[in-house]
């Protein structure tokens, strides 16, 4: 039974959960133990890959799949009971798109999310815009309610400078424009700490994604998209 107060956490982005599986996934877990282990971009549905997730160990696990088969998704798999799972901020086309698990334990909720990217078109950039305003508006609710707040993901956004190899040419592009920097910026003032950044202050070139092209991963041009931001009681040293 894993210990309520000092909690492992992991969050990954596996780009599919059935190809990772056959990378290595398996092997991770068992070399990680996490309690809780938060995936992005599964790319599933639970019935296709149920005899995949049944050796990963985990006795509670949760789902939240696009309507489109292939696309996005997200899974939390828990050593603990959750007290409530819900896949939505009261928009469903988020939870068409499985986009979002909103775990409730006993001492915080755990949102595990996979932000939408904006860089196909004027349509998905209007849209991520819409979903970073109304998971602001709902998690500023959550606040109000005295609620201690964790949320892991792939943000699709890169904060400060540092978090991108070339913060001049990037600044155009979808993931580190203006907006979506000054929305990270009223996310962290609610109160929350990037975990990264906080326990890692003078660190740079350090990324979490990196583009398929140009060589980008080996010459390290990558973007730290990925994070782990908590309320501010939630962070120990």
């Amino acid at each position: 039974m894993a210990d309520k107060k000092n909690l492992k956490l992991v969050t990954w982005n596996v780009n599919g959960i059935r190809a990772s599986y056959t990378k290595g996934l398996s092997d991770f877990i068992q070399a990680t133990n996490p309690d809780i282990l938060c995936l992005q971009e599964t790319k599933a549905h639970r019935e296709q890959v149920e005899p995949v997730t049944q050796t990963l160990g985990y006795p509670y696990d949760a789902w939240s799949s696009a309507e489109r088969k292939g696309y996005s998704s997200v899974a939390t798999f828990s050593k603990i009971e959750p007290n409530k799972v819900l896949k939505s901020i009261d928009h469903p086309e988020y939870e068409r798109e499985g986009r979002i698990i909103w775990s409730s334990y006993d001492d915080f909720d755990l949102y595990n999310i996979y932000f939408p990217n904006g860089g196909s078109g004027e349509e998905r950039h209007y849209f991520k815009q819409t979903f970073l305003k109304n998971l602001l508006e709902h998690l500023r609710f959550e606040l109000k309610r005295g609620k201690e707040i964790i949320v892991v993901g792939d943000y699709n956004v890169a904060h400060k400078e540092v978090d991108v190899y070339a913060p001049v040419q990037l600044s155009t592009e979808s993931g580190f424009l203006p907006e979506e920097r000054e929305w990270f910026d009223q996310f962290l003032n609610l109160g929350f700490v990037d975990t990264y950044r906080f326990l890692n202050p003078e660190k740079k070139k350090i990324y979490s994604w990196w583009s398929y092209k140009e060589m980008a991963r080996m010459k390290n041009n990558g973007w730290r998209i990925d994070y782990i931001c908590v309320t501010k009681n939630l962070v120990h040293i």
